[in-house]
Parts: structure tokens; sequence; C-alpha cells
């Protein structure tokens, strides 16, 4: 299980962190619009990135 959610928990913190500091100044970005965003899709990558290592 922690598998899982160690890359999932980097995912999500990595992911927050450029949402917050790499924010666009128009605010069409989708990845960088807001912080939670940014999280959402951290953390699917970081769940992709599990599965795609998982034996």
């Amino acid at each position: 299980m922690t598998r899982f959610l160690i890359p999932i928990a980097i995912g999500v913190t990595l992911g927050s962190l450029m949402g917050y500091f790499g924010q666009c100044s128009s605010g069409n970005c989708p990845l960088t619009s807001t912080w939670w965003r940014g999280a959402i899709y951290g953390g699917v990558m970081g769940l992709l990135f599990a599965f795609s290592t998982h034996r």
C-alpha cells in the first residue's frame, strides 16, 4: 500500500508547489492556474508512476 501512497504524496506535493509558485498571470493555464489543480495533476502522475514501476 505504501508503494502507491508515497509516489502519490510526492506528486501531490510537487504539483501543488508548481501550481502555487508557477501561476500564470492570465489564469488560463490549466495546470498552474490554482494550486489544487496542480496537486490533482501531480497525484495522478504519481499514481501512474507507481503503477508503471509496480511488479
